[in-house]
């Protein structure tokens, strides 16, 4: 699809030097690529925002944006979770295409991937992250950083004593001053700027003064918040001239539910609050001629996977064939035609169709789910499938799925068409971490080992039917991140009454006995898990943790060898297994494990310093040296790995090095992670 040439011609004099306008012709000196602005808001719905509707008063920064911007009214997600939805906004790919269909997921080197094409045109390359969930060198969102030269993303499990602030996740403002900072340090080329405000997120805690002005409505709060550190980034860009000839797309990556279709918070249901997010596309100043950036409205359904094409035809970049995606500009370019004499009238296109889906409820053992969006419908594949009509019903409260059956399957059709067309003829298995998946669960989400894939299938267990139990889990989930554990256990232990063979919930109960240091109580429990789970790879690893804990070391050992064996992709489990070799004396086992941890992540802290102290111990300082050296570089603060440095050193005869390395012990000697 082409858009009209008055608008091709302006858009090619903002990326390509010498154009001839008719006129004139511009010298290439006074002509280069738009700096590229990229502001992603985690979990805001389109309903807050003042430029679609909103009479709350939440986004002025954001309404005056607006009107400057061409704002698309009608946005879809295509996952309503963080990280495989910003997958699909930077690859251009559906989820079913990039495998980034879970939280955690590895974003594949071989997809297409705006930052890092950014880069190879010539563009230096930022990002200021708000949350520990598209941390890349955490390894929560691996492969988020190719093509990056700065991804400032460094956060860790929050400690004794730390507020999530300090640990899980960062403030606007200051997710905003770094990327201000980074404005004022860079090269003088051309620039992609991505920032990530979580602040929306749930817990919903907004700094004051929005804390007191919206004690009854935190999450407006921090809607409001974000709408300030937006202004206050916008305000830089003016005073430093960078805003005017800026390319700038604010885009949600998902909503929020407060209980409507029974949800709270996001993650299982494709309805409008957790899909539908605000979208708009601010032009360089250079279109204001024909009022590109008036404020006009795009009102046919799109999707977030168009946004990296659309960047790239703005950039004068080809869009590789690979993105599934479809430029926003031909939609831009019509609807300013329809009030603009200087654009041609081209007759109005047809709604594109929307796919979204979720797999978030197979952690749960459900149903996964799919939805398309079309014409005047929502159809949501499910056990119990969903039809409405959002032209008369725009709450989505009336399933005709039954009463209209014709309907609903040629939208089941199209649905399943499409999902074949745009699928991967390779399926990759996301397997989690222990670490990885502590993490998630921090941050509220449930962690399973499920490896059931695909749509849903008759006999499934439809979602509608337990989202409940989903709710509880979540508030179990904040129960713990603010240590009300007493208070968590008890929703879990009611939970287990309503679902007894739900293997995730025995995991999180658990693992909060655990964290109260009631051992000998957890292990009946992880056992319990197994046997719902068998393969559980998770569950294996966690009771035998909690057997050491219990100092049952010989029974620990079956219990980490089953786990790797469900799951030998994870550094941390063959750590855990080398561990446990080792306590029982069994030092080839013990080297065999540490080494396949090293070899999966060489930047492991805890199997560089585990493998020094065992080749230390074992008589071998010039071979432990390299692993003890790396290790203290991991984690400045450890004193374990400065006092074995100094044990090396000082076997080896260099002696200044070994008193360097004890003063750096002793003043780690107080840190949390000692």
């Amino acid at each position: 699809m082409r858009f009209p040439k008055a608008l091709l011609t302006l858009l090619l004099l903002v990326v390509r030097p010498g154009i001839v306008t008719g006129k004139e012709t511009v010298p290439s000196s006074t002509l280069s690529p738009a700096n590229i602005i990229l502001i992603t808001i985690d979990t805001a719905r389109a309903d807050r925002m003042g430029f679609l509707g909103s009479k709350r008063g939440l986004t002025p920064h954001l309404d005056g944006l607006a009107s400057r911007s061409m704002v698309f009214t009608r946005a879809y997600a295509q996952v309503p979770l963080t990280t495989p939805s910003h997958a699909s906004l930077l690859t251009g790919t559906y989820p079913q295409f990039n495998n980034v269909e879970e939280l955690g997921a590895s974003l594949p080197a071989s997809l297409p991937y705006l930052p890092a094409i950014l880069h190879e045109h010539g563009y230096q390359t930022a990002a200021s992250i708000g949350s520990i969930v598209l941390d890349a060198s955490s390894k929560q969102a691996p492969g988020f950083n190719r093509g990056f030269d700065s991804y400032d993303a460094h956060f860790h499990q929050r400690k004794p004593g730390e507020d999530r602030y300090h640990s899980m996740e960062r403030r606007a403002q200051e997710v905003e001053s770094r990327a201000v900072d980074w404005l004022q340090h860079r090269e003088s080329q051309p620039f992609f700027l991505w920032m990530h405000f979580y602040d929306p997120h749930d817990p919903y805690d907004p700094p004051e003064p929005f804390k007191s002005k919206y004690a009854s409505q935190p999450y407006d709060g921090e809607i409001a918040y974000v709408d300030w550190a937006i202004g206050s980034l916008l305000h830089t860009l003016q005073t430093q001239g960078l805003y005017d000839n800026a390319v700038i797309v604010v885009a949600a990556d998902h909503g929020e539910a407060f209980g409507e279709h029974g949800e709270e918070r996001h993650g299982v249901f494709l309805y409008d609050e957790t899909v539908h997010v605000p979208l708009l596309l601010k032009l360089p100043a250079r279109f204001a001629g024909v009022k590109v950036s008036a404020g006009t409205r795009v009102e046919q359904r799109v999707a977030l996977v168009d946004v990296a094409p659309t960047l790239l035809e703005v950039a004068g970049i080809t869009a590789p064939s690979e993105m599934q995606g479809q430029s926003l500009l031909p939609l831009v370019s019509e609807a300013m035609g329809e009030t603009n004499p200087a654009i041609p009238k081209k007759q109005k296109s047809a709604d594109r169709p929307v796919y979204s889906e979720s797999t978030y409820a197979r952690s749960f053992g459900w149903a996964a789910l799919s939805s398309w969006r079309a014409g005047k419908y929502l159809y949501i594949e499910a056990p119990r499938p969903e039809l409405y009509d959002q032209s008369v019903d725009p709450k989505s409260t009336q399933n005709l799925a039954t009463n209209s059956k014709a309907v609903a399957d040629t939208l089941q059709s199209q649905l399943t068409g499409f999902r074949a067309k745009t699928s991967s003829t390779s399926k990759l298995k996301t397997e989690l971490d222990p670490i990885q998946a502590e993490k998630l669960r921090a941050l509220g989400y449930m962690v399973s080992d499920n490896t059931a894939s695909g749509p849903a299938k008759a006999g499934e267990i439809d979602p509608k039917d337990k989202v409940e139990v989903a709710n509880r889990f979540h508030r179990s989930a904040v129960d713990f991140e603010e240590d009300r554990y007493d208070d968590g256990i008890a929703i879990l232990r009611d939970l287990l009454r309503m679902e007894p063979d739900m293997p995730g919930i025995y995991l999180e109960l658990g693992r909060a006995l655990v964290h109260q240091g009631r051992f000998e109580e957890a292990v009946p429990i992880f056992r319990t898990a197994i046997q719902k789970a068998t393969e559980s790879a998770t569950a294996h690893y966690e009771l035998g943790m909690a057997l050491v804990k219990t100092r049952h070391w010989e029974a620990a050992l079956p219990e980490a060898r089953l786990a790797v064996a469900y799951n030998s992709n994870s550094a941390q489990l063959h750590f855990f297994l080398g561990v446990v070799e080792l306590h029982l004396k069994h030092v080839p086992e013990a080297t065999r494990e540490l080494e396949a941890s090293l070899k999966i992540d060489p930047d492991h802290f805890a199997a560089n310093l585990k493998y020094g102290e065992m080749l230390f111990l074992e008589g071998h300082p010039d071979a432990a040296l390299p692993m003890l050296n790396h290790a203290a570089q991991l984690d400045p603060e450890s004193a374990e790995a400065h006092r074995y440095l100094a044990d090396t050193y000082e076997q080896l005869g260099e002696s200044r090095q070994a008193v360097q390395e004890r003063e750096k012990a002793a003043a780690a000697k107080d840190q949390p992670n000692e």
